[in-house]
């Protein structure tokens, strides 16, 4: 005897509770469209298994020209309605000699933003997630089906948002020295941040959502745009939460360095150094051959990233160096890493370590001096890891948790808001759990899209971290305290207890959980 049919509500919140829900599910056949008005004019999205998403809708005019290197302006208004069925372009970002482009369509006309909600003009004052894409500040886009925002929205009720901004070169080089009418345009694609921020104040209650409940979370390249982000003045107000994951950026380039990567791009296109307006009639594809080569090599001239400047206007202060940024005390943060980040990005080789390979790399990252006593530390804590094991977890504390306890410190030292800190332990099956817990593994796990990832498809643990964690997200977005009562009671960073989230199958908040390896790298370190 067959079992009586489902209906379709049930199955999807079945799908939905369990994880299994993937954001593309029966599309085709729930489509119907969806419109709803903004500033500039009224937009058509889709409304897909109860949510409304809308994709490429502007927030910006084109920065191409003399916009090019130039703050963000608001986009021309459009008659009718406007089409938002599809992504919209990435920054420019790919290498024109490779003849491949890195994230889909990519042009300068690139400020733009996607929205799922599933209300329309309804009042609902749903709190806003407002995603920051990672790819550091040089490539990727908010497009990626990992940042679909269906499941949040089914899961908590919330308005999601991901972006597009410029990004490299064309968002963070540093031309202000040389010409006062580029004063700001090493910091131009975290304007463009703001911009949309601005527009999310402006527009977002339309789409059912609450200007005044703003969370901004991001992670890698996002992370380190979220802290950049709590240091800007410009931005105060527009957000009231902020999540750091796996994206600790302590401080920025300064102006001489970030000059002296200015000067380097005008050599290579031959212009000169008191004419920086020519830069705007370059073409594209130009500036970005000259992008690459001069990122190549340029390693020891501002880290060759086009990273923000901090020049002491639009960003006053480094984010976390030597102290906390004083800009916006009063916004609540959650901060942590996973715990061997670099899994993700190391080779084969990286794999299989004996010891003498170990001591090497050891000696690269914490000095000649310092190898066997970190070795030795490390070993004690965990008796049973191989060679390989040891290297992820030094290296990952070197870049990733031990900078995410210093923004834990400082944040804390601040006396402002409460900051919460993380430690994702939970070890991904891939690949006969190999990269144990590597760099973006937090991303499904946040938006409960553990079915869009490779780290965490098709596995039962996953979907049910991916509920608590991103229930617990959805709860600091709505109310700026994390504890929904899916996971342990979290409670405040403070240096007096160093208390820390250990995600795990059975996770659980401990006080300084890795104490002997960050009493032995801080000092070293000196972050």
């Amino acid at each position: 005897m067959k079992p009586p049919a489902m209906d379709r509500r049930h199955f999807l919140k079945l799908a939905s509770a369990s994880g299994l829900l993937l954001p593309s599910t029966f599309s085709l056949a729930q489509e119907a469209t969806v419109d709803a008005e903004t500033r500039f004019g009224r937009v058509r999205g889709k409304r897909i298994n109860g949510v409304n998403v809308f994709k490429g809708i502007p927030y910006g005019a084109d920065t191409s020209g003399s916009n090019r290197f130039m703050p963000p302006q608001d986009p021309a208004p459009w008659s009718g309605y406007r089409e938002t069925f599809d992504y919209g372009p990435a920054a420019p970002q790919s290498d024109p000699a490779s003849g491949r482009q890195q994230d889909g369509n990519e042009s300068e006309d690139c400020l733009v933003l996607n929205v799922w909600t599933r209300g329309i003009n309804d009042g609902g004052k749903r709190p806003v997630m407002f995603w920051l894409h990672g790819g550091g500040f040089r490539s990727l886009s908010g497009s990626s089906s990992l940042y679909d925002g269906t499941n949040l929205a089914l899961r908590g009720d919330v308005v999601t948002v991901t972006i597009n901004h410029r990004l490299n070169m064309l968002g963070f080089t540093e031309f202000g020295e040389l010409d006062s009418d580029f004063a700001s345009s090493g910091t131009v694609g975290m304007q463009d941040i703001v911009h949309a921020l601005k527009w999310v104040r402006d527009n977002i209650e339309s789409f059912g959502g609450d200007p005044d409940r703003v969370m901004i979370f991001g992670e890698s390249g996002g992370g380190r745009k979220v802290a950049t982000m709590l240091g800007i003045p410009a931005a105060k107000g527009l957000f009231h939460a902020a999540v750091i994951q796996s994206g600790a950026t302590l401080r920025l380039p300064e102006k001489a360095q970030a000059t002296r990567l200015a000067e380097m791009v005008l050599d290579n296109l031959g212009i000169a150094h008191n004419n920086v307006r020519a830069i705007q009639q370059v073409p594209l594809e130009r500036l970005m051959t000259a992008y690459h080569a001069v990122g190549a090599g340029a390693a020891e001239v501002g880290g060759g990233a086009f990273a923000p400047t901090m020049e002491g206007n639009v960003i006053p202060h480094h984010p976390f160096w030597p102290e906390a940024s004083p800009v916006n005390p009063d916004v609540p943060v959650i901060v942590g890493a996973n715990r061997t980040e670099l899994t993700y990005f190391s080779p084969p080789g990286a794999f299989n370590m004996d010891s003498s390979q170990l001591r090497r790399q050891v000696a690269n990252i914490a000095g000649e001096d310092n190898a066997d006593a970190v070795i030795d530390v490390y070993q004690q804590a965990n008796p049973n890891a191989s060679a390989s094991e040891i290297y992820f977890l030094i290296a990952s504390d070197r870049s990733y948790v031990m900078p995410s306890i210093t923004i834990a410190e400082r944040r804390a030292a601040l006396g402002g808001a409460p900051c919460y800190l993380y430690y994702l332990c939970w070890e991904s099956p891939a690949d006969n759990g190999r990269f144990m817990s590597p760099h973006t593994l937090d991303i499904p796990l946040v938006f409960d899209n553990v079915n869009a990832s490779r780290l965490t498809a098709n596995s039962s643990e996953a979907a049910a971290l991916a509920s608590k964690v991103s229930d617990s997200i959805i709860h600091f977005a709505r109310t700026g305290n994390p504890n929904a009562g899916a996971l342990p009671e979290w409670t405040p960073y403070e240096s007096a207890n160093r208390a820390t989230m250990v995600l795990n199958n059975t996770s659980q908040v401990v006080g300084d959980p890795i104490a002997r390896r960050r009493e032995v790298m801080q000092p070293i370190l000196q972050l």
